[in-house]
C-alpha cells in the first residue's frame, strides 16, 4: 500500500463508491467524524452519488444539539441500510432527526444491534470469520422470537439474526457484516497515517473498524484535528498504526464531544478538583439517587448509565466517598467522575481509557461488579424496556450497550420514577404525591423488551429497582415491595399504582428519612474512604 494522502474531506468522500458498506466511529457527538460524513452528504446532493450506502455505527453517530452526524446522510437514495447500536435523540417536543423520519416511514431497513455485538461483528469480518455466535440478548428485542433487533417492517423482512443450534444449545447468530470503508477520527495523524488520541475523550473502536476494512481490502479515512511530521509521535501514544490508513482528512475545528470544543480533564491531561464538580440539588431525583448509592459496596466495579443514577458518582463525592468504587462506563473510561448531560460517555480525571471493544467484552462477560442503569417500563416479569416507548421513539435512541451489560451482569439496580410526570414534593422526611402521574411505568408487559427479567431469575442475577416511593427486588415469585418511603400509602400509592399485582415483603421496611432532608446522608458502603 502507498502512505496515506492528506485530503480535503470532500476529495476523501469521492472515494466513496456506489453500494458500499460503510463503517463509522462515534459515540453521539463524541469521536464523530462529522467534517467527512457532511461531505458525503454535499456530494450526494450536488451529484447524485454515493448511492445505496449501508452504514454501521457500533454505538451511535450525531445528536440533536449540534453535532450532525449520521443525520447528514440520511436522505433516499444515499442511504439504503443502517445497523446501529443506537440513534441520535432528542426531547420529545423537538423535531425527530431524519434518520428517525427514514426508519419510522419505513424507507429504509434499520437494525438496532447491541454495541458489543456490532464490534464483535467487526472482529469476526476482520479475521474472516463467518459471524457472531452470542447468547447477549436473548429472550430481549434482539432475539429473533421477538422483534430480531428489526426497527421496521422492512428490516423485519430482511433478518440479521437467527436462532441456531451448537453443542446441543441455543445460541444467537449474527453474520459478519465486510465493511468496504471505514470513517474513523483522531486527534492526531503524522505523515505516515499514524493516529493518536490526546485530545479525545474514548478511543471508541476505530482500530477494530479499520482492522475489518484494512483485512477485506477496503478504504481507510481518517478524520483528525491535526497533522505532525513522521517520526514525533512515541509508539506508545498510537492506537491505529498508519499501515491502516489510506486517506487523512484535517477538520481543526472538529468537537470533542457534544457542545464541548476540548477540555482537557476529559481527555485526561489535566485532572479537576473534586470541588469543582457540581453536586445534585435537593429534590425526588436526589433521593432516588442516594436510595441507589446504598445499594454499592466498598470495592466494586460498577457500570454506570444514562438518567437518575449517572448522578450517583456525584453523591459519592458529596458523601466524602469518591473513589470507594470503580466507574465503568461503555465508551471505555475506567474510574474517574462520569459526567452529565451533554458530557454523558466522558469522564473526567479517569484512571485509564481503554477501547469500547475490550469494554465491552469485560461487560458481556460479567467482570464487573454492579450496574447502575434506568429504566421506562417494568412489567410483571421483572422485564425493562428502555429502547422504544410510544410513538415518538427518537426520545429513547435505542439500546446501546444496554443490553451487553445487562446480559449477564451480577448485580442491576434499575432507578426511575414510579409513575410518568406525577407531581411529587418533599416535606418533613417524606414524600409528598400531590398529583399521580398520567402515565404507569409498571406495566402487565413491556413495549420492547431490552432486559429479560425472566431468564435474569434463571441466571441467579439480583435485580433491584429503586424509585421515589418504594424500592423493589425481583424473585421467583414475582417483583417484591421491600421498601415505601415515608408519607406513603403502600396500597393506594404503590399497589394501585402497578397494571400487575405487586408481592410485599413479610418485612416491609420505611425507606430511611434521612434519604428525604437536605442534609448529607452519612453513606457507609463499607471499607475506608481511598
Amino acid at each position: 500500500m502507498a502512505f496515506p494522502r492528506v485530503l480535503t474531506a470532500d476529495e476523501a468522500a469521492a472515494l466513496i463508491g456506489d453500494g458500499a458498506t460503510v463503517t463509522v466511529s462515534s459515540s453521539s457527538g463524541l469521536g464523530c467524524p462529522d467534517a467527512v460524513l457532511a461531505a458525503i452528504g454535499r456530494r450526494f446532493e450536488a451529484s447524485g452519488h454515493p448511492r445505496n450506502l449501508t452504514t454501521l455505527h457500533p454505538i451511535a453517530a450525531g445528536d440533536m444539539w449540534g453535532i450532525k452526524g449520521i443525520d447528514h446522510i440520511a436522505r433516499p437514495g444515499l442511504l439504503a441500510r443502517v445497523l446501529a447500536g443506537s440513534y441520535p435523540s432528542g426531547p420529545s417536543s423537538a423535531e425527530p432527526p431524519a434518520i428517525w423520519r427514514m426508519i419510522t416511514g419505513n424507507e429504509i431497513p434499520a437494525y438496532n444491534i447491541p454495541s458489543g455485538i456490532l464490534f464483535d461483528m467487526h472482529r469476526e469480518a476482520a479475521a474472516r470469520r463467518p459471524g457472531v455466535l452470542t447468547r447477549i440478548g436473548m429472550e430481549t428485542f434482539v432475539d429473533p422470537l421477538l422483534q430480531g433487533c428489526a426497527m421496521n417492517a422492512r428490516a423485519a423482512a430482511e433478518p440479521i439474526v437467527k436462532r441456531v443450534a451448537f453443542e446441543g444449545e441455543d445460541w444467537l447468530y449474527f453474520k459478519a457484516v465486510v465493511p468496504d470503508v471505514a470513517v474513523i477520527r483522531a486527534t492526531t495523524a503524522d505523515e505516515r497515517g499514524n493516529l493518536s488520541y490526546e485530545h479525545e475523550g474514548g478511543y471508541l473502536g476505530p482500530l477494530d473498524q479499520a482492522l475489518a476494512v484494512r483485512n477485506n481490502g477496503g478504504l481507510v479515512i481518517a478524520q483528525v484535528k491535526r497533522l505532525a511530521k513522521s517520526g514525533t509521535l512515541k509508539p506508545q501514544q498510537v492506537l491505529v498504526p498508519g499501515v491502516l490508513v489510506d486517506a487523512i482528512v484535517v477538520a481543526p475545528d472538529q468537537m470533542q464531544t457534544t457542545q464541548t470544543p476540548y477540555e482537557p480533564a476529559i481527555s485526561g491531561e489535566v485532572f479537576r478538583p473534586l470541588s469543582s464538580f457540581e453536586v445534585p440539588e435537593f429534590g425526588v431525583p436526589k433521593v432516588i439517587a442516594r436510595r441507589v448509592a446504598r445499594e454499592l459496596r466498598y470495592g466494586d466495579a460498577v457500570n454506570i448509565g444514562f438518567g437518575i443514577s449517572a448522578n450517583v458518582p456525584r453523591i459519592l463525592i458529596e458523601e466524602g466517598r469518591h473513589g470507594d468504587v470503580t466507574w465503568v462506563i461503555e465508551q471505555g473510561a475506567v474510574g474517574g467522575v462520569p459526567l452529565l448531560d451533554f458530557q454523558f460517555g466522558c469522564a473526567s480525571n479517569a484512571e485509564a481509557i481503554v477501547p469500547s471493544p475490550y469494554q465491552f467484552t469485560y461487560f458481556q462477560g460479567a467482570g464487573f461488579d454492579a450496574s447502575l442503569l434506568s429504566f421506562l417500563q417494568i412489567d410483571r416479569q421483572g422485564s425493562v424496556n428502555v429502547s422504544k416507548l410510544g410513538a415518538r421513539p427518537h426520545v429513547t435512541a435505542g439500546a446501546g450497550g444496554f443490553v451487553d451489560i445487562t446480559a449477564r451482569a451480577r448485580r442491576i439496580v434499575f432507578s426511575g420514577y414510579f409513575t410518568a410526570a406525577a407531581k411529587l414534593g418533599i416535606e418533613g422526611g417524606a414524600l409528598r404525591i400531590n398529583a399521580e402521574g398520567k402515565v404507569r411505568k409498571l406495566v402487565e408487559a413491556v413495549e420492547h423488551v431490552s432486559f429479560a427479567g425472566a431468564r435474569a431469575v434463571a441466571q441467579g442475577q439480583d435485580i433491584t429497582y429503586v424509585t421515589e416511593r418504594c424500592v423493589l427486588k425481583l424473585t421467583g415469585d414475582g417483583v417484591v415491595v421491600t421498601e415505601i418511603a415515608p408519607g406513603v400509602d403502600l396500597e393506594r400509592d404503590v399497589l394501585a399504582q402497578a397494571e400487575f399485582p405487586l408481592v410485599v415483603a413479610p418485612t416491609l421496611a420505611v425507606m430511611d428519612a434521612a434519604l428525604f432532608r437536605p442534609e448529607p446522608i452519612g453513606l457507609d458502603i463499607g471499607g475506608g474512604a481511598i
